[in-house]
């Protein structure tokens, strides 16, 4: 270790950020948190953890709006600068999208080139808007349009992280897909985006959707995601000018998806119809509420068929990404059952063997 070993981590809060920082505590570097509130950093399985620096600030602001002591004192033992903090909500504001996500990438460029370290920034795979087939991780620009303002948000923050590099920034740019629970486990302790629309769809709330059975998702487990993050920080050299695509090894069509769900006794079952079929007018007046206000936000998921090429975060990790095809998300499920997100799960026949109730007379 050296004087300049501590990895400044916005976002690191969040549901990725958090990860992050117990993987490289774990690794042995020392950690300064970026945080804009005194918010706990909590991990995905909800350890609090003590992450040794944290230091107010607004990503919203030149140098983060660090206190000059704050500022003086990270200039002289900062190595490394790990950008996570954004808005993902997909109904900001224009201007929140503006300060957040590019505003703050802006200021991150230049905070790092001011501290002369390399920058990792975290983006979204889904930058590339709505094309179809393989997306390789070099892919950028190729006059694409978007399926929402979050991802033109981080596309335009991710060509100026792209054109710092001119300016002598060293960077790495890491893409999660759709960021899911723990490979292992299915734990998330943020229900947020595409679980929002799964409750509704499986409460009856959301019975119509327009989309296409082909159309594929790519999850992204949030242990994976901050594998690769933490990947780039500690080997610096082979992440050097890479984008990396955080994503699991499967990606699952809509109608797998929706395979999946039935197997649930206790769910409803959306039905797709294509968007040239699809009429909000004809939703009864509850359900277009919602999905006037939520469901319309996630349906440009439902309209793309893609895959994301992995071979880059592949070859940093030295490994492939985790399977997350229907087992996984059976997994997914499983914990949001349990969890009570999804309501009460039905009870296992071991359950009721055990109270001794079968259902049939007394």
């Amino acid at each position: 270790m050296n004087a300049r070993d501590t990895v400044l981590v916005t976002g690191a809060s969040g549901l990725v950020g958090a990860e992050v920082v117990a993987r490289l505590l774990a690794a042995g570097r020392p950690v300064a948190a970026v945080l804009h509130s005194t918010a706990d950093i909590v991990r995905n399985d909800g350890t609090v953890l003590d992450a040794g620096t944290a230091v107010t600030g607004d990503i919203r602001l030149p140098g983060f709006g660090l206190s000059a002591s704050d500022a003086e004192d990270l200039a002289g033992r900062v190595g490394v600068l790990v950008h996570c903090a954004a808005t993902t909500a997909f109904d900001a504001t224009p201007s929140a999208y503006e300060e957040l996500n590019v505003g703050g990438a802006a200021n991150a460029i230049e905070l790092a080139l001011a501290l002369r370290v390399p920058l990792v920034h975290v983006s979204t795979a889904y930058v590339c808007g709505m094309r179809g087939g393989v997306i390789a991780e070099d892919d950028a620009d190729a006059g694409q349009s978007f399926g929402n303002e979050y991802e033109h948000s981080k596309f335009r923050a991710e060509g100026l992280v792209r054109a710092a590099g001119e300016r002598g920034l060293d960077w790495t740019i890491v893409r999660p897909g759709i960021v899911t629970g723990d490979v292992r486990t299915g734990t998330i302790r943020e229900y947020k985006n595409l679980y929002t629309v799964v409750k509704l769809m499986v409460e009856g709330k959301l019975r119509t959707l327009p989309g296409r059975y082909d159309a594929t998702l790519s999850l992204a487990p949030v242990d994976h995601v901050a594998d690769v993050i933490t990947a780039a920080v500690l080997d610096p050299a082979a992440a050097r000018g890479r984008t990396l695509h955080a994503v699991g090894r499967d990606t699952l069509s809509l109608r797998e998806v929706s395979d999946v769900l039935a197997e649930y006794p206790s769910f409803r079952i959306a039905t797709f119809v294509p968007a040239a079929g699809f009429d909000e007018a004809d939703l009864e007046p509850i359900e277009a509420e919602y999905y006037r206000r939520i469901g319309s936000l996630y349906t440009s998921y439902f309209q793309r068929r893609l895959t994301f090429d992995t071979a880059q975060a592949t070859a940093l990790l030295d490994a492939p990404p985790p399977a997350t095809g229907k087992d996984y998300l059976r997994l997914l499920l499983d914990h949001c059952l349990e969890s009570g997100y999804l309501g009460l799960p039905l009870p296992s026949i071991e359950d009721v063997l055990a109270a001794g109730d079968l259902g049939g007379h007394p």
